[in-house]
């Protein structure tokens, strides 16, 4: 029983995520993340839809994700007052969507969890430092990043399940990356 259940979730996973899966596909490029920089998310088309905007603050670094018109359509900062490396990602309303944060106890590999403000948790596993790693909730896998589907060495792919929030994977995607390579 359990073996038709994994076989069953390896099925429903390609289906999402495999070459001509459903989920929505992004393309990012590796070590343009950073406080003050600017850079492009792209679609799979190679069309630039989200900007991501650095500031560089007094108090704390911010990013702020825009859509191609300009509007601001989250943000995520650093936290002042940190034990282990924290970001929040808020809504243009100063909502908190997520906040991310690196588990303490990662003994084999990287290991993060998302707390969603309105939803479930996520957990992130995998190789977060080669741009490796696939987001969950509940053992279901929801979006997978990886470097393996571009030729170019410093750029990799963020795939999200279409039930999900695009803005809210990708910015957990940044801060991670943010967190991981600062």
């Amino acid at each position: 029983m359990l073996g038709k259940g994994r076989r069953e979730q390896r099925r429903e996973e390609r289906e999402v995520f495999g070459r001509r899966g459903t989920a929505t596909r992004y393309r990012m490029r590796q070590k343009l993340v950073a406080f003050g920089d600017d850079f492009w998310i792209e679609n799979e088309s190679g069309q630039r839809v989200f900007k991501v905007d650095g500031k560089m603050l007094r108090i704390r670094d911010t990013l702020f994700f825009e859509d191609t018109q300009g509007q601001t359509l989250c943000k995520i900062q650093e936290k002042l007052v940190r034990i282990k490396d924290t970001m929040t990602i808020e809504g243009p309303n100063d909502e908190r969507l997520a906040t991310v944060r690196k588990a303490l106890i990662t003994p084999l590999r990287d290991r993060w969890v998302v707390k969603i403000g309105d939803g479930p948790d996520l957990n992130v596993q995998g190789n977060i430092l080669d741009h490796q790693y696939t987001i969950g909730e509940s053992g279901n896998k929801v979006a997978e990043v990886s470097k393996k589907w571009f030729r170019l060495a410093d750029t990799y792919g963020v795939q999200i399940e279409p039930s999900q929030n695009d803005i809210v994977i990708l910015a957990v995607t940044v801060a991670i990356d943010m967190m991981a390579h600062g």
